[in-house]
């Protein structure tokens, strides 16, 4: 037997929780043609990789990448640390299917990059991927705050009801064009207007198509109670599947409290559909003006538009600079983005090895000095927590990346290496991996990975990228499961 390129003696994680088994993965085209000891095969191309992991390609269900996907369809800060597919829209914002009726609101205008880059319909921005292919696989869910954009004039209201059937109405033609879910984000301004009332009705579209509500939820700190409540009331209300973005428990007053959500999520999973993912820092990053300030011990600025030269330096810094308090020096600032450090380890180890955790960057690309998990999630999950600190095994961390989040959205050949499957794989060394960004140089590609291949083709090798770009839009192709 023939393929185009043999993997020879690694170490096959094959993304299920299984142990890792010596063998040989063989490619022919996009696809994972044999598997196990294949010394009879022959191949256009070997690699020998004795000593070193093969895994599947990682999934990323939680990023912010919809416009970088093509200002920077290389997307060397996925590919660099495994992550070979990526599920954009996340947080209420999508940039499809995208009409405003005003100006765009700020954590919308954090995505975009590039005001020409907005799409009336999800068909267009689908077909613009096809057209121009980036690096590694995107799926998108399409933003409840983006409907609202599209038709509130005054997002500071409830949508009445005229306006919540016609957000309907472009939600269901997007999930009808391949989008693979809705996500929402009563958290930010766009959206803090809405009723639970409205976020059901969109649910109960989302529904229909048997795709999922994703939400960063209204509260993740001093309320994250009530906001899991109400993340609940939707998915029983709508019927629909509900997964809970970054979850987290955000400020000193909170800190511990993952005791008590992880056991409502748990108590929750008995009677409906529930997911969560979650990221391995104790900081997050969103629009500078998020209020997050307030709850969080250190602040970095990682992005100002009118002074970009504050990029990576504290905010109380900053204050002091100028003389002048936080809240005018944040004010000062904007439009900008932050790092904010909110979170205990204790909590993030807790969600980290919670048994239905999935794990996500949240990544935002843009700016000077972005948070670091932008570059190095991945990496820190199998290095630190996993090798290091022994959180779980390597087997089980590298099933939190690629069969659970493939199993979770239904994307039906990814996530694992079995025969037939898509070969997006990844060869790293597990004595050595790591995350090469942190809060001071995030911008640094992890250390271990040697190869990452997308569809069959190699996007990453040796610490650099190859220029191919063979990612594609992925759309649902099996059902959404609770993992």
């Amino acid at each position: 037997m023939h393929a185009d390129l043999i993997i020879r003696g690694a170490d096959i994680i094959d993304g299920t929780g299984a142990p890792r088994r010596k063998g040989d993965v063989a490619v022919s085209d996009d696809g994972i043609v044999a598997t196990g000891d294949l010394k009879h095969w022959t191949a256009g191309r070997e690699i020998e990789a004795i000593g070193r992991v093969v895994a599947p390609g990682f999934i990323d269900p939680h990023v912010h990448h919809d416009a970088a996907m093509l200002t920077q369809p290389d997307m060397e800060f996925m590919t660099s640390q495994g992550v070979t597919s990526v599920i954009n829209g996340n947080c209420g914002f999508s940039i499809a299917p995208l009409v405003p009726k005003g100006e765009i609101p700020a954590p919308l205008r954090m995505i975009i990059e590039d005001e020409a880059l907005r799409f009336e319909t999800y068909a267009a921005y689908r077909d613009r991927l096809l057209a121009e292919p980036a690096a590694v696989n995107a799926a998108c869910l399409i933003g409840h705050s983006t409907l609202r954009v599209n038709e509130l004039p005054d997002l500071n209201k409830a949508a009445d009801a005229a306006q919540l059937k016609e957000m309907c109405r472009k939600l269901d033609r997007a999930l009808g064009e391949g989008a693979i879910g809705l996500s929402a984000g009563p958290f930010y301004p766009p959206a803090r207007a809405s009723t639970t009332e409205e976020l059901i009705e969109v649910a109960k579209i989302t529904q229909a198509h048997g795709k999922l509500y994703v939400t960063h939820m209204r509260d993740e700190g001093d309320r994250v109670v009530q906001g899991l409540e109400e993340t609940f009331t939707v998915g029983r209300e709508s019927c629909c599947g509900v997964h809970v973005s970054h979850h987290k428990c955000a400020g000193l007053a909170n800190h511990g409290m993952s005791v008590t959500t992880l056991k409502m999520i748990d108590d929750a999973m008995q009677e409906q559909d529930v997911g969560l993912d979650t990221t391995p820092w104790i900081a997050s990053s969103t629009i500078l003006d998020s209020g997050r300030h307030r709850q969080a011990t250190r602040v970095i600025v990682a992005e100002s538009i009118p002074y970009p030269q504050m990029a990576g330096r504290d905010l109380s810094d900053i204050a002091e600079e100028w003389g002048t308090d936080i809240d005018t020096a944040l004010q000062k600032l904007l439009p900008a983005t932050g790092i904010f450090f909110i979170m205990s380890e204790d909590d993030v180890q807790r969600i980290l090895s919670y048994e239905h955790t999935i794990i996500c960057s949240d990544g935002i690309p843009s700016g000077k000095h972005p948070h670091p998990r932008v570059w190095g999630t991945f990496p820190r999950v199998l290095g630190h927590y996993a090798r290091d600190l022994s959180l779980f095994s390597l087997e089980e961390a590298v099933r939190r990346m690629t069969s659970m989040p493939a199993d979770r959205f239904g994307l039906g050949g990814r996530g694992r290496i079995t025969v037939g499957g898509f070969a997006d794989l990844v060869i790293f060394d597990p004595d050595t991996i790591a995350e090469g960004a942190t809060f001071e140089t995030p911008i640094r590609p992890a250390v271990g990975i040697d190869r990452v291949f997308v569809n069959g083709r190699e996007v990453w090798v040796d610490g650099q990228k190859t220029g191919a770009r063979p990612g594609r839009p992925l759309e649902q192709t099996a059902p959404c499961m609770v993992v």
